[in-house]
């Protein structure tokens, strides 16, 4: 994995909080890898085929064949055609002879069918004149397992393929495995699992497939903890049934799209918040709580390791678009997890400190996350949450020691994009600040907030701070040590284009518009073209992420002039930055392409 990683592949792409599938490959629809978090090793635990899953071209982890009249065939062969259902749900069609064959791939979702598994759900349909006898089946190569933090580290035990009845196992030969995958076809006692070769097995369905009609039926891929988790995973997956559980996934993944009017808006928005919401969110197999990362996708050079402003002002309001309860469940796990140091840093997704370096916004983030929620849930409720309690006092007492008590601003260690600060005082920082102590104003006791500076005196304060002549007209600057240095390049991530967000700049001052052309520049960083959405060339911004490729329609955080991704891509909490922005500018201010 370098920094310029990418897709090689152009991947189907799909999964729910417990396992992710980031690789079907688009060829033969035969699954690459299976990823999963894992509490207690800090890390995404991965199973694919081979070392080099992410080239697409080692064996596969999972390959569905057909065999006729004992012949091998594998799908797509003769060419396949693919459809994203609901922007997230992968389904393929191919032929073979008289015979059309139907694919899904998903990983169950929603009220009773939040379990860590998956299902590849295949119909058949005889267009011939007489009856076809056929097998289908789901075979592959367990080639390796590898814990991700942020570069990949093989698990070193031996791979290990077992049989137990009609039930194929996946494991590591040497305790504690971390994770364990089991697989099985529908209908128990008409199938059959054998080992086929080294770490290699075979999940086998005889069908007859009526002449003029189809046959149905499914594999089930169940992770546990261990082998008896995983085993007991893929019984309840039989139980349920693939057509009962792809029901509730489809209606509850439709729940959670969003419509603008415009199709093709809708298009950009729904994938990438689909993607931030399951790729950005994950439960841990090993204890069964919601974590925030960076990414799920093992592509993304980010890893699962996560700061609290890509967590708070990126993932969760993308979250909150479609499921309002898991933003607040997000909110305060958060809030736990973090929340006893707001903003020091990057974290492994449990709260352990991987990176060090404070943030202004990292610490503000809680705060304006809390805001955002109330004000467009109407839940004030959240407050007395005493979690979140204490996490808003620790956010208010960090805030006050970065407060210079001469210039009455707030002092950053580093930026968002983790380099040091050129100057004590950026402007973007202490915009945010000014929010969350807007905020704050509104959630701390009545008598703590009486303490806490006035925001409007803070935010009069940074537009007479960080102004300085730029082609004999005012502009804003970057950062400042208000005592006559100052720098002009915008931090990417912390851009000057996002200051009207913070409600401190509107869009239409003259000098921020100034500052919005001159800081715009090239294609580079993603986030920073995403942040000009709120500035004067808004609709020209829409139009040109509404064609942007981006990796293969998703985040990356470098882009070129055409949009299309150049390094670091799969970025889930980007994903859903993009989504919330493209959203808000739409509905809010009224932007069109």
């Amino acid at each position: 994995m370098t920094h310029d990683a990418l897709q090689s592949v152009p991947w189907q792409i799909t999964g729910n909080h417990w396992l992710s599938l980031p690789c079907v490959h688009p060829a033969d629809a035969s699954l690459h890898a299976i990823g999963v978090l894992h509490r207690g090793a800090r890390a995404a635990v991965e199973f694919a085929g081979s070392a080099a899953f992410l080239t697409g071209t080692g064996p596969a982890l999972a390959r569905p064949v057909l065999e006729r009249d004992g012949a091998r065939i594998e799908l797509g062969v003769n060419g396949i055609v693919w459809e994203r259902a609901l922007h997230w749900l992968p389904t393929f069609t191919c032929s073979v002879g008289d015979l059309v064959i139907r694919g899904t791939v998903f990983a169950p979702f929603g009220q009773d069918a939040d379990i860590a598994g998956a299902c590849y759900a295949i119909a058949v349909e005889n267009k011939g004149t007489s009856d076809a006898q056929i097998a289908l089946s789901l075979e592959g190569v367990l080639g390796h397992r590898q814990l991700r933090v942020v570069t990949p580290r093989p698990l070193e035990d031996g791979h290990r393929v077992t049989v137990r009845g009609d039930v194929v196992i996946l494991d590591g030969a040497e305790p504690p495995g971390h994770v364990a995958l089991a697989l099985a076809a529908d209908g128990a006692g008409e199938s059959t699992a054998d080992v086929t070769g080294p770490h290699s097995y075979r999940v086998r369905r005889p069908l007859v497939v009526p002449a003029g009609g189809r046959s149905e039926t499914a594999f089930y891929i169940g992770a546990g903890p261990e082998r008896d988790g995983a085993c007991a995973t893929v019984e309840v997956l039989r139980r349920r049934g693939w057509k009962q559980l792809l029901t509730g996934t489809r209606d509850a993944i439709r729940t959670l799209e969003q419509t603008t009017g415009m199709e093709s808006v809708d298009s950009l928005i729904n994938r990438n918040m689909l993607f931030a919401y399951f790729y950005g969110v994950g439960r841990a197999l090993d204890d069964a709580h919601f974590y925030l990362v960076r990414s799920r996708a093992p592509w993304c050079t980010r890893g699962v390791t996560i700061r609290d402003w890509e967590a708070l002002a990126w993932t969760v309001p993308a979250v909150q678009l479609g499921d309002p309860p898991l933003a607040r469940e997000l909110i305060l796990r958060a809030c736990e997890i973090h929340g006893y140091a707001p903003g020091r840093g990057v974290h492994y997704f449990d709260g352990t400190l991987f990176e060090p370096g404070f943030t202004l916004e990292g610490c503000s983030s809680y705060a304006i996350a809390v805001e955002r929620y109330i004000r467009d849930t109407g839940d004030d409720q959240i407050v007395e949450e005493p979690i979140l309690a204490d996490t808003l006092y620790h956010v208010a007492d960090d805030l006050d020691e970065r407060r210079d008590d001469i210039f009455g601003l707030y002092k950053t260690e580093v930026s968002l994009s983790g380099a040091p600060a050129p100057q004590p005082f950026m402007m973007h920082g202490n915009a945010v600040v000014a929010a969350a102590i807007d905020a704050l104003k509104r959630t701390l006791a009545e008598e703590d907030a009486s303490e806490l500076p006035d925001p409007d005196t803070l935010r009069s304060t940074i537009k007479r701070s960080f102004t300085a002549e730029g082609g004999g007209k005012p502009v804003y600057v970057s950062a400042s040590d208000l005592g006559g240095q100052a720098t002009l390049a915008d931090d990417p991530l912390g851009s000057l284009a996002w200051l009207p967000l913070f409600e401190g700049i509107e869009r239409s001052d003259p000098t921020y518009r100034r500052t919005a052309k001159e800081t715009a520049g090239p294609p580079g960083h993603l986030a920073r073209q995403i942040g000009r959405l709120f500035g004067p060339d808004a609709s020209k911004m829409l139009e040109w992420l509404r064609r942007a490729p981006l990796d293969h329609g998703l985040a990356a955080e470098f882009v070129d002039e055409e949009g299309k991704a150049t390094s670091c891509g799969g970025d889930a909490a980007l994903s859903g930055l993009l989504a919330y922005a493209v959203w808000f500018t739409v509905q809010t201010h009224g932007v069109r392409p």
